[in-house]
Formats: structure tokens, sequence, C-alpha cells
């Protein structure tokens, strides 16, 4: 697929979540429950098709000036269409697509609705890599910009060094963070305990950063 940076920009909005529908095989984005892109799956999985929301005139428009954009491929095919993910349609333009299907799908929920999913998106960007909420941590604001920010160079790591954890998932690896980690809790988590914490303080964090990560991103850790 032509369309690499898709995943990592989708991802980039407000609210956004992403799961694979095992049926259709299609890694589905979503905000607020509701789907607004999809990227479908062959029987390779490889990327077939990429479907997107648009106004009917303008997704009309687009078909007869793109051949690589034809009828939602398993949609209603007056709203929906999909991109072939080899064609010729500009990154750019897919881009702006996209967007406006984000947009239409969030338009479709009540004021209060988008603004918790708006609002959510934000709280997101202060969940650190190992699904530590920075915002609820006293030093934060004050003397640690949180994880995300400081990329990985929190208070308590070597000075000048990303912690353990982020070295691991984000600078060794390449992943957006534990949550794509199929080993998580794994060890380096158990080596970077708070030492202000019980045992059981420890267990019990852990298992609400592991319940974190799952609602982030579409999540391979199991339990």
């Amino acid at each position: 697929m032509r369309y690499t940076w898709i995943d990592e920009y989708l991802l980039s909005k407000a609210g956004v979540t992403k799961d694979l529908q095992k049926d259709w095989n299609w890694i589905r984005y979503q905000i607020g429950g509701k789907m607004f892109a999809a990227v479908c799956l062959g029987e390779d999985d490889e990327p077939y098709y990429i479907t997107l929301k648009l106004e009917p005139l303008e997704g009309d428009f687009l078909r007869q000036q793109y051949k690589d954009i034809i009828p939602g491929y398993y949609m209603n095919k007056m709203h929906w269409n999909s991109v072939k993910p080899d064609g010729e349609v500009p990154d750019d333009l897919l881009k702006d697509l996209l967007d406006k299907s984000y947009q239409l799908v969030l338009e479709g929920f009540s004021k209060k609705k988008q603004q918790e999913i708006l609002g959510a998106g934000e709280s997101a960007n202060n969940i650190s890599c190992c699904g530590t909420d920075c915002s609820k941590c006293s030093f934060f604001g004050n003397i640690c910009k949180g994880c995300n920010a400081s990329l990985g160079r929190v208070f308590h790591a070597p000075e000048g060094k990303a912690c353990a954890i982020y070295e691991c998932s984000i600078n060794q690896k390449g992943m957006k963070g534990c949550g794509e980690c199929e080993h998580v809790p794994c060890e380096i988590w158990r080596r970077t305990k708070d030492p202000s914490y019980t045992e059981e303080e420890f267990e019990r964090s852990i298992q609400e950063r592991v319940e974190r990560l799952k609602t982030v991103t579409g999540s391979p850790i199991k339990g």
C-alpha cells in the first residue's frame, strides 16, 4: 500500500480507536464507537480498499474524477466510498477526505458527546507508553512534562536518558507504546516498580495501566 502513513495519521486524531473486525478482516477506525474509516484487508491480509464517508454529492463527483475511488465496498454506496490503496489518488487529497469523514461522523453526535470525545483525545495525550496517566502525577507540569512530551526522559529516569520502558517499546522496538506489545506486563515493568508502592499496590497499578492501554488504541494485550 502506498499510503503507509494512514494508521499514524488516523490515530493522531482526538478520540480515535481502532480494532480488527475479524469476520470482515477490516481494520476499523472509530470515534465514540462509530466507524469513520476502514482499511479492508484481502485474503493475504494486505490492504484491499480504504473506505471512508463523504457527503453524497462530493463522493459522486470524486468517483467521476478518479478511477481509483469507487462506491463503498460492502457499505451504503450513497454515503461511503472506497479508495484503492495502490491507486493514483494524491496523498493530500486522501488526507482531506479522511478529515472530512472524521468530521461527518463526529458531527453526528450531540454537542455534549462531541466534547466528551474530543476531551478523551486530549486526555490520551497524557497517557505514557506504559499506560501511566501522567496528569495524575504530583510532578506533572512542575518538574516533569510527562513521558510523551519529554520523550521518556522523565524525572525518575537517569539524567539525559529515557526510562527503560520507553527505551524498549519506542526507541528500540519502534512501537507507539506497550499497548502494541503482546508481552505486557513484562520484566522491565516489574524492574521499574515505584519504591513507595507495596506489592499489592504495585500489582493493582499494573492492572490499571494494562486496562488503560487497551482503551487508548487497538491493543494485542491479552487478558
